[in-house]
């Protein structure tokens, strides 16, 4: 038999993903309650301020989109932690040369139902994985080793490109092993059994 509360909490994720990647910013903040927080590479604040960045780095062009694999669902009541695989995607130009970086992980969301609503309540991915490579296979780019390796493995080339275009991105997000997805765990376990926030 279906758990309808993880049906739902599954569908939030889902939802997510589609109305942030469409543009649809007015659906997409509804995923979202009040107090909601994502930590991202490039961004670490309120929902409200993700998304006010998202809408205008979209509108700049930044091309950033989102694909969704497995979940699975740890809930104690009205709590919950949802961890669904994911890869990330963006393409922007490095160096005079068009790119695509690859970036797959986890999508770790710390959830709650309120008012008989399930929302978002932070939002930490795990990147485990990824790579960068020109769109057009016959060109070779060059990358700089140093700017390179100052990025943790799960997401170093992400990273690169990111900070070629502008963007300030956190060196210390959780990837495979280490002491910040430990911690992020123990932040689970907290938050599942009671703790005021994630």
């Amino acid at each position: 038999m279906y758990d309808q509360e993880k049906l739902a909490i599954r569908e939030l994720v889902e939802n997510w993903a589609l109305w942030r990647d469409a543009g649809d910013w007015e659906r997409f903040a509804t995923v979202w309650h009040d107090d909601g927080r994502m930590n991202a590479t490039w961004c670490q604040a309120s929902a409200a301020e993700f998304i006010r960045q998202s809408r205008e780095g979209m509108a700049r062009g930044v091309n950033i989109l989102h694909f969704l694999g497995g979940c699975t669902i740890d809930r104690e009541g009205d709590r919950a932690v949802a961890q669904t695989k994911m890869t990330i995607s963006q393409r922007a130009s490095v160096d005079g040369v068009l790119c695509d970086v690859v970036c797959t992980g986890r999508f770790y969301d710390f959830v709650e139902k309120r008012g008989g609503r399930w929302g978002v309540v932070e939002r930490q991915p795990i990147y485990e994985k990824d790579r960068l490579d020109p769109v057009d296979p016959s060109v070779r780019l060059e990358l700089d080793a140093g700017l390179l390796n100052r990025f943790p493995e799960g997401y170093r080339h992400l990273a690169y490109l990111q900070v070629k275009i502008g963007m300030d991105v956190k060196t210390t997000m959780p990837g495979l092993q280490g002491d910040e997805i430990q911690a992020l765990y123990a932040r689970g376990k907290a938050w599942l059994a009671g703790s005021a926030r994630p």
